[in-house]
């Protein structure tokens, strides 16, 4: 069996990891997985091929990233927030990979990597992983409190349009004519799942779950004393981690976390991040009392492990998240996790088994949720339920176990048909 897999973005990071997991675990199960990408790490693996092969590449995938990134421009009035086109990419069906493979998996294809249009010309099956919202919706990643997907778009509240017959109607209405009825459609959350059933563009799919997936073998815990040493943390206060690419992403709930953090006492507490942490953050931060340590964006799987694994919880303040892998991350690492009982973080956290899920939005019952868990009699437990639930639920090779069936139910029926 070969397997394609579409991924945009940079395999070290974000969205285009856990496609990067899935493809290395479905090659320990003899599947023959190879990921075409325009992402700059390829780590040195023979079976991810980059369309950045040299300056003249690089320079086109720079230009196609801006283009599709930048036509919302014609909306002064949007919201500064990703909003993507889909509307200029590179032909992969003309490439000898797509050529040999029997499925085509698409992943995150934005950024100028894929345009709509090209996936009409798929003549093999086709399994689309949902990473976020964008493949049901007019551009946007997160739809937020806007319903308009459910009903063809236009009037787009991040592009803050007036009309109905906006760019957000012209990208839906590109993917009504260009998407294939017979996609099988993944969402790695069953709130994702969810809304891709009540979208206009995939209520006649087939939609399924399987949740997203995280390397245990990479995330293993480390014992806390040790990982504080190594990270060169001297505190004896309790440590809240707070992380992500970038933690001021608009549905990352940065505010809420400074609403939940502003009601602990200073003296017993330690702050640590990961992710975008510039001047104005820094400020923020400072302005907040505690004493605190940011590590910045980290880019090795190690460094990761140790920060969550030196933290005593985990707060995920997101208002809207398709899954929530740093979450995961940090459970497989051993540390309980606060987070909202909404979206995809949901289905990770068992409340008052591994973490703690507070009321939908509700800061002060995350603050009520964070001192539960680090004054919990039976802490050591909550933390040897995270990793289990992990290895046990999003464990990569349990994950890619589930995608082969779908690859092989695909197969047979195509074969039959």
């Amino acid at each position: 069996m070969k397997v394609l897999h579409i991924v945009a973005g940079n395999l070290s990071g974000g969205a285009a990891r856990g496609a990067y997991w899935l493809h290395k675990a479905l090659v320990e199960f003899g599947i023959e997985s190879k990921i075409w990408t325009n992402s700059k790490d390829t780590f040195s693996d023979e079976r991810v091929y980059s369309i950045l092969k040299n300056k003249k590449e690089n320079l086109l995938n720079f230009f196609r990233n801006q283009i599709d990134s930048n036509i919302q421009i014609f909306y002064p009035n949007r919201k500064r927030v990703i909003f993507s086109t889909g509307i200029i990419g590179v032909d992969f069906t003309k490439s000898e990979l797509y050529k040999q493979s029997d499925i085509i998996h698409l992943h995150w294809i934005n950024a100028g990597l894929v345009n709509i249009k090209h996936l009409k010309k798929i003549d093999k099956p086709i399994v689309w992983t949902m990473r976020d919202m964008w493949p049901m919706t007019g551009g946007c990643h997160y739809a937020m409190n806007c319903k308009n997907y459910k009903n063809g778009c236009g009037l787009c509240m991040q592009l803050n349009s007036k009309g109905k017959y906006d760019l957000s109607r012209f990208i839906l209405n590109r993917k009504k004519k260009y998407f294939q009825k017979d996609i099988k459609i993944v969402g790695i959350s069953k709130w994702l799942s969810d809304k891709a059933k009540e979208s206009e563009l995939f209520r006649e799919f087939d939609v399924q779950t399987i949740h997203n997936n995280i390397d245990t073998e990479e995330f293993l815990p480390i014992e806390k004393k040790v990982a504080k040493k190594i990270l060169g943390i001297i505190t004896n206060k309790k440590i809240i981690l707070c992380g992500a690419t970038n933690i001021f992403d608009f549905y990352k709930g940065f505010s809420k976390f400074i609403d939940a953090i502003n009601l602990f006492d200073r003296k017993k507490y330690y702050l640590c991040f990961f992710g975008k942490f510039d001047k104005e953050t820094k400020k923020l931060i400072d302005n907040l009392g505690f004493e605190y340590k940011s590590f910045g964006y980290i880019y090795d799987n190690i460094s990761l492990r140790l920060v969550y694994s030196g933290s005593d919880v985990f707060l995920a303040p997101s208002i809207m998240d398709a899954f929530g892998k740093t979450l995961a991350e940090s459970m497989s690492c051993g540390t309980p996790v606060v987070c909202f009982d909404a979206t995809g973080p949901k289905d990770i956290v068992d409340n008052k088994v591994n973490g703690y899920l507070a009321k939908s939005f509700d800061t002060s019952d995350l603050a009520k949720g964070i001192e539960w868990v680090l004054n919990a009699p039976n802490y050591d437990e909550l933390c040897k339920n995270a990793r289990e639930k992990v290895v046990r639920e999003f464990d990569s090779k349990v994950v890619a176990g589930k995608y082969i069936r779908l690859y092989e139910e695909i197969l047979k029926g195509r074969v039959e048909h």
